[in-house]
């Protein structure tokens, strides 16, 4: 099933406890043990043990030090599948829920253990394996956003009004999900100093991103890529008879899908711009040092500029109370949708991408916006107050929001009462949902999503790094 399919199913609701380990009470601790038992991990890494040793020994917040053991390893304990094909690492990862891996949620969870692949040349190989697997799914469809292990499988979705293949499970065109493909690819790169997936397939995989991204400027015409759906959803299908709402050609590329898998109203979404700039520029940097290919290097950083040149120009809006502010959607017709969304890339994640500094005056207005009524999807509420977004609907928040607002915050008491807030609103269950109500947190959806339980593990490893303190 597909995410809103999930939903449907399972919204408001603790339910699925099927897909999580069973509640048993640990003799030695007022929690209760809800990791996945040992014998039944799919991946076992000492330097991420070693790592959640320390920071619980040094939290003074016995809750989250349980929550931190719980979140950190689930990408894991639960969704990662190894092995070695044709002498190569490959790993599979899905999101937890469904049976398919996300270009997007897939870099997202193992982003974080990143840093620990110098203890560990067992993660480093299996991080490897994302980014073979990842290659090879760009290299079948640039346009996809979420794919299967066997690439004969044939998707549910086959009678999507699209150009479905086998072995895409989703095929929404998302200008994150190559973004976040070039992210892990340099990230990983950076760390390790290890070129060895960066071959000719990696090279074959930037041309497609490269072209994409041309062909989603829409400079001659709408392009091939064209998307629509029989459902009582509205944001999973899209208009304009499957190619968006109208924008005029400016530079920006065109998202007709947000990264929470709803199509966009205005297809330049804005942060996933932004992302796409700083992802051509290190793209550009690994073809030069690696593969001394300066010719599409020079692509990448000509696109790149293209596209900041752009958002300059039709990305800032001016608020009636908050002066210059960055928009979620714009056409570069002059219509704009001011609002943000919980998922990643989002306004308030811009700094944690790299893409604008904490504090860039047009960002800190945009924050004050997202984090405010004077966005439409914030929420407050008798149990929180947080930032939510359209894609589970009105009232709930999302913790993929809270993590992020504690992660680009400069400010120790704000990162605390982040980290308060998720404390108190997991339901019990020691692990983060996709959204919870803002009234009652007993009211979930997801009850197993790898992608925010591995990303508060950051948040937490974060604080501790920065200030054991605001763990006590």
């Amino acid at each position: 099933m597909n995410r809103r399919e999930f939903i449907r199913n399972t919204s408001l609701v603790a339910s699925g406890l099927a897909l999580a380990p069973t509640l048993t009470w640990a003799a030695d601790s007022s929690f209760p043990v809800v990791r996945v038992a040992e014998a039944r991990r799919k991946f076992k890494s000492a330097a991420v043990e070693r790592t959640i040793a320390r920071v619980q020994a040094g939290i003074g917040n016995r809750e989250l030090a349980w929550m931190f053991g719980n979140c950190f390893p689930n990408t894991l304990d639960t969704t990662v599948d190894f092995e070695m094909i044709n002498g190569r690492p490959d790993t599979y990862v899905i999101t937890g829920d469904i049976d398919a891996m996300w270009q997007r949620d897939s870099s997202a969870q193992v982003w974080p253990y990143l840093p620990l692949m110098a203890e560990d040349p067992q993660l480093q190989q299996l991080i490897a394996g994302v980014i073979n697997r990842q290659t090879r799914n760009t290299i079948l469809d640039p346009y996809a956003n979420a794919f299967y292990k066997d690439e004969k499988k044939v998707s549910e979705w086959k009678s999507d009004m699209t150009d479905m293949k086998p072995g895409i499970h989703e095929r929404k065109w998302e200008v994150d999900s190559l973004c976040y493909t070039i992210r892990l690819a340099y990230g990983y790169w950076k760390t390790s100093h290890d070129s060895a997936p960066f071959d000719a397939a990696w090279r074959e995989a930037i041309v497609k991103i490269v072209q994409t991204f041309r062909e989603q400027q829409r400079k001659d015409g709408k392009g091939a890529y064209h998307f629509m759906r029989r459902t009582e959803w509205q944001t999973d299908t899209v208009p304009g008879r499957g190619y968006g709402n109208p924008a005029k050609p400016v530079g920006l590329i065109c998202s007709i899908f947000r990264p929470s898998d709803d199509a966009t109203v205005f297809p330049y979404l804005v942060p996933a711009n932004f992302f796409a700039v700083v992802s051509l520029r290190q793209a550009a940097e690994m073809l030069e040092k690696i593969l001394h290919d300066t010719a599409l290097a020079g692509q990448c950083r000509t696109l790149a500029d293209e596209v900041e040149k752009a958002l300059h120009e039709h990305a800032i809006v001016q608020h009636a109370k908050l002066g210059p502010v960055y928009a979620y959607e714009v056409d570069a017709f002059g219509n704009y949708y001011c609002i943000d969304d919980g998922n990643v890339p989002s306004l308030l994640s811009l700094p944690y991408l790299g893409a604008v500094k904490s504090s860039d005056k047009v960002y800190q207005s945009t924050r004050k916006l997202v984090l405010s009524d004077a966005n439409p999807y914030y929420c407050r509420g008798k149990a929180a107050n947080g930032p939510g977004g359209p894609h589970v609907g009105m009232d709930m928040i999302w913790p993929l929001g809270l993590i992020v607002q504690g992660l680009t915050s400069t400010s120790d008491e704000e990162v605390k009462q982040c980290l308060a807030t998720l404390q108190k609103t997991h339901a019990g269950k020691g692990f983060m949902h996709e959204a919870f109500h803002k009234d009652n947190p007993d009211k979930f959806t997801r009850s197993w999503f790898a992608w925010a339980n591995t990303i508060f593990g950051e948040l937490v490893l974060n604080a501790f790094n920065r200030n054991p303190k605001l763990l006590s």
